[in-house]
């Protein structure tokens, strides 16, 4: 059953169930054991014998779970629970991708194989209680407070309480530790986490050049890491004192290790170049072309109540590098920072033209930029 469809996107998750009576004597037999093989259109694919799981796999491709299982002498009951991780929306055709479990869904050993496609199976969309929260106010027996909490456990609710860090500066969780699932805070969803799913170990890059032909292998960087651990939290979703942290862990992990982290900016950057359009507020007709205003270069600092500081760097010619390490080009105006340093010293935010009218003209007949990069305190 294909699971977009079914799910109505009321959930990320579809329970598939059956069961199967084993006399002990049956050709898909090895012993007690057999292969399991489900194939499935993705995610993410875990699988339970008699309440237990066995197995996970997930893809953004199709999906196919092999794995030696252990039967017992009566019935034996095979849960599949899938989930989707986002959904495409985008390409020739996006909406007949689909997700889920279509099959085949097979036992096989040394002597045979039985079909469970053609079963009689359950299903059920969504979890108990899926991404439903208890009211903090309310008193429920379904959360167990202990000194030791089970970790490396799939399909477990987490609570704990905490304090936010002190000061303004931008709050995140690292959920380095966990495996996948879900966090809210005071109620309020931060989104979902998955940092065991790590990117290629191979393919990765030092230089990157986006020009020509789109490919998904082109300019790929941190092969072999999460492409995400850190989550942030707004400091509107955060309150005096004590605060709620409630998570879903989809997979196993251990809470412990996660932490809350703040950010500070060191520096705030810019990069404009004289061939930028302007701002579309300030175009004007066709008969006004040539009074109508260039390109600006705008900073401004991000917490209120700072100015402009320092310009750590300033370059109006054909500057290269990225913020926190830019460095002049072979052209370069002898002005740039004093310039940049009489607009925009001591103000909160401030709007550079990106002009040779302003820095003179270090390279007649070469398309110029404006880099900046500013310290706020």
């Amino acid at each position: 059953m294909e699971q977009i469809n079914t799910t109505a996107d009321a959930s990320d998750f579809l329970w598939y169930s059956t069961s199967i009576n084993v006399k002990g004597d049956e050709p898909y037999l090895n012993g007690s054991q057999t292969n399991l093989l489900v194939n499935s259109l993705g995610h993410v694919l875990q699988v339970y014998i008699n309440g237990k799981i066995v197995g996970s796999a997930s893809d953004s491709a199709p999906i196919s779970f092999q794995k030696p299982i252990t039967l017992v002498p009566g019935r034996n009951k095979i849960d599949l629970l899938s989930a989707t991780v986002g959904l495409s929306n985008s390409r020739a055709f996006f909406d007949l991708v689909g997700a889920g479990i279509t099959g085949p869904v097979k036992l096989s050993g040394p002597n045979g194989a039985l079909d469970l496609s053609s079963a009689d199976w359950t299903y059920q969309v969504g979890l108990r209680k899926d991404l439903h929260l208890y009211d903090p106010s309310e008193a429920s027996p379904e959360w167990v407070s202990a000194n030791a909490y089970p970790v490396n456990q799939s399909l477990i609710w987490y609570k704990t309480k905490f304090t936010a860090p002190a000061g303004d500066d931008p709050v995140a969780i690292d959920f380095t530790g966990l495996g996948k699932g879900e966090a809210w805070v005071n109620g309020q969803s931060i989104g979902r986490y998955w940092p065991t799913n790590l990117a290629p170990q191979s393919g990765c890059v030092n230089s990157c050049n986006y020009r020509g032909s789109y490919s998904e292998s082109k300019c790929l960087k941190k092969c072999g890491q999460p492409s995400q651990t850190l989550y942030h939290v707004p400091r509107s979703f955060l309150q005096p004192g004590s605060n709620d942290l409630i998570l879903f862990e989809q997979f196993g992990g251990d809470p412990s290790k996660i932490s809350f982290v703040t950010r500070q900016t060191a520096s705030v950057c810019a990069h404009v170049s004289e061939a930028y359009p302007v701002q579309i507020d300030s175009w004007i007709s066709s008969q006004q072309k040539a009074q109508r205003p260039g390109p600006a270069l705008h900073l401004e600092c991000p917490t209120a109540g700072q100015a402009i500081s320092s310009i750590k760097f300033a370059s109006f010619g054909t500057p290269s590098g990225t913020c926190g390490s830019y460095s002049h080009g072979k052209c370069s105006s002898s002005q740039a920072l004093a310039v940049v340093q009489e607009i925009c010293i001591g103000v909160s935010s401030c709007s550079v033209p990106v002009s040779s009218n302003y820095f003179g003209d270090p390279c007649i007949g070469v398309t110029k930029s404006l880099v900046v990069e500013a310290a706020c305190s």
